[in-house]
Parts: structure tokens; C-alpha cells; sequence
């Protein structure tokens, strides 16, 4: 309130950006992310705009996901956590004059925003379910520790996909996925049928316990991956023709498992041993459906923006900095989930 020119600036943003909010729901008959019988149409995401007024150009520069990332960088400098690299960035987000007081703020309207999203209603049932983890390098108690976010998407029954939940911790433990499943329900999820995910225990006891009668699906990459593992480099390319042929039949998998064992390729064995039986379960659904719902490559996209935006940022400087970073990012990868073509398609 000091400088009454910096003031009005932000009074008259506030009220624009208010302003255009709710014209917005008006004509579409909807909030952001609300799925509702009533609407009227789909939001095609936001792009940042300047205006000329008498107080000045008003508007933030940047987007919703590039402020969370000057905040990150901005909190590791201030917390004295900055590398050179980091430093590099330091003058195309213009945080030469950055302020704790002006980080403080930023965070509090985007964290606002994140909580928004994190808690909104889950409308409709969503059959299938697709769990992910990435690791991130975040400061705490003074020192680098790696840990995972846990990231969970749906596809809705009536073909459409979106990012559900998003949540920091310390490690993929069973105890950490049943607290995501039942916030989740709290939320109104419901109808689940099949999830599909790597082939982490924690997952697997987790959708267990939380999901019964509801299907798990080993996610088919990650499945050659593991096996591929502890396959000697000369006879990877080899291996893997074999394994692309065996998921068409049960049979040759089991063949393939016996070959690996005979060469010596113990681990290789055991790992189809163990994921078996839950390598098809995606064929009890439609046919149209299986390219889509045996694999979690829908997540990958989320995860190359992720990692991209680490390298920026650097390490994390709390779980609440890499929690912002990482929901604005997929604030606006959900934004065109929901808004785009059905990602699955209805018909018989």
C-alpha cells in the first residue's frame, strides 16, 4: 500500500482476471475441471496477456506453470540451496529483484490453486485407473533426499482421461497408496475396474486392500523392461522379439520362461513367473480399449514435463515446492485432456 501506482496495478489485475473468471463459468455453466450436465462448452486453456491502463501494463507475465518454476528456483537461491546451474536461469525469470515477501505471495495464490485441484469433486465413474511414481531430489532436514511423487489418472466412462491426484512421499510403501485410494474415494471415486502400474508390491497390496473386485494390470512396457534387465546386452534385441511375440499368446510366454531358464537367465524367469497371471487381465475389457488400457504410457507426457522442468528448478528446496511445480504442470495437461477428443473410443 506504500507505493499507490504498484498498488492499483495489482487491484486492477485481481479485478480483470476476477472479471474474465467468472464470464467465463457464466457461458460455459461450469467451473474449471467441474463436470456437470449443464455445460455448455470446454475451456481451450489461458495464455498470458498484456494490458496498457493508466496505472501501468497489468498481468502477470508469466503462466501459471513458469511462475511456479521461478518461485522453486527463487525459494532454493534464498534458501541458500542454489548451484551455478541454477543461476544460469536466474535472469530469464527476472529474479534479480525478487523479493522473499514477493516469493511468499506467488506461492500463496498458486498453492491456493493447487489445493483447489487436488480436492475437487471426482464426478462419474472412472473404470480405469493408471498409477505412476517419479523420484525427485527435495531438501529436508538440510539434506538432498530422494522422493516420489505419487501420480494417479483415470479414464472416465464416458472416454475421456484425467489427472485425479498428485502427492509427495517418502517412499511407494503400501501404506502411502492406501492413503491416496482412500482420499480418492472420499472424493467420490468410483467404479473402478482395472488399474494398471508397474509392478511395485506397495501398488499391488494397495489395490488389493482398496479396490476389491477390481482388476490389476502389470503394465506391459514396464514388464519388458524388467525382464530386458538382466538380459546379457548381446541378446537383448533377440529377447525382446521373442517377448513383443509372447504377449499375443499365453502359451509362448510360458515357453519364453523356460528358453531364459535354460540359458541361465534366472531373473529374467522369475520375473515372468511373477507377473504372469496379470499380464492380460486387459482383455476382459473391449477390444477398442486394450491399446489404451494395458500400458501406462497416457502418463508419459506428464513425466518428460516433469523431469524437464527439474532440470530447470534444480533441487527442491521442501515436498510443498515440488508439489506446486508439479500440479501446475498438470493443471494445464489436464486442462487439454478434458477439453480435447475422447481418449477412448465408445463404440462396440
Amino acid at each position: 500500500m506504500k507505493d499507490r501506482k504498484e498498488c492499483m496495478k495489482k487491484l486492477t489485475t485481481t479485478l480483470l482476471n476476477e472479471v474474465m473468471q467468472q464470464e467465463a463459468e457464466n457461458q460455459i455453466q461450469a467451473r474449471p475441471y467441474e463436470r456437470t450436465g449443464k455445460r455448455k462448452a470446454h475451456r481451450n486453456g489461458t495464455r498470458p496477456r498484456k494490458l496498457k491502463t493508466i496505472h501501468g501494463e497489468v498481468f502477470e507475465r508469466y503462466s501459471r506453470v513458469e511462475e511456479s518454476v521461478r518461485v522453486a528456483v527463487a525459494e532454493s537461491y534464498l534458501a541458500g540451496v542454489a548451484t551455478r546451474k541454477v543461476e544460469k536461469v536466474f535472469s530469464e525469470f527476472g529474479l534479480e529483484n525478487i523479493s522473499p515477501s514477493e516469493v511468499s505471495r506467488i506461492s500463496k495464490n498458486l498453492d491456493k490453486q493447487v489445493q483447489e485441484f487436488l480436492n475437487r469433486a471426482i464426478e462419474g465413474p472412472v473404470p480405469y485407473l493408471f498409477l505412476d511414481a517419479s523420484y525427485f531430489k527435495v531438501r529436508d532436514e538440510g539434506r538432498y533426499v530422494n522422493k516420489a511423487l505419487l501420480i494417479v489418472t483415470g479414464i472416465h466412462d464416458d472416454g475421456y482421461r484425467e489427472i485425479l491426484s498428485a502427492e509427495v512421499a517418502a517412499s511407494e510403501d503400501a501404506s502411502f497408496w492406501e492413503n491416496c485410494f482412500e482420499s480418492l474415494r472420499a472424493r467420490g471415486l468410483k467404479g473402478v475396474k482395472l488399474v494398471t502400474s508397474d509392478g511395485h508390491k506397495g501398488i499391488q497390496a494397495a489395490v488389493q486392500k482398496e479396490f476389491l473386485g477390481a482388476s490389476w494390470q502389470m503394465c506391459n512396457v514396464h514388464f519388458m523392461r524388467a525382464v530386458l534387465k538382466n538380459i546379457p546386452k548381446k541378446d537383448k534385441k533377440e529377447v525382446a522379439y521373442m517377448l513383443k511375440d509372447s504377449f499375443e499368446d499365453e502359451c509362448k510366454m510360458q515357453e519364453l520362461a523356460v528358453i531364459l531358464d535354460d540359458r541361465g537367465a534366472k531373473k529374467s524367469t522369475d520375473t515372468i513367473d511373477s507377473f504372469r497371471f496379470d499380464l492380460w487381465n486387459y482383455k476382459s475389457f473391449p477390444r477398442q480399449h486394450w491399446r489404451r488400457i494395458r500400458t501406462t504410457n497416457g502418463l508419459e507426457r506428464i513425466n518428460k514435463e516433469l523431469k524437464r522442468r527439474s532440470r530447470v528448478s534444480g533441487a527442491y528446496s521442501n515436498d510443498q515446492s515440488l508439489l506446486r511445480v508439479a500440479v501446475c504442470i498438470m493443471m494445464d495437461i489436464n486442462e487439454d485432456w478434458i477439453t480435447g477428443n475422447r481418449y477412448l473410443s465408445l463404440e462396440e
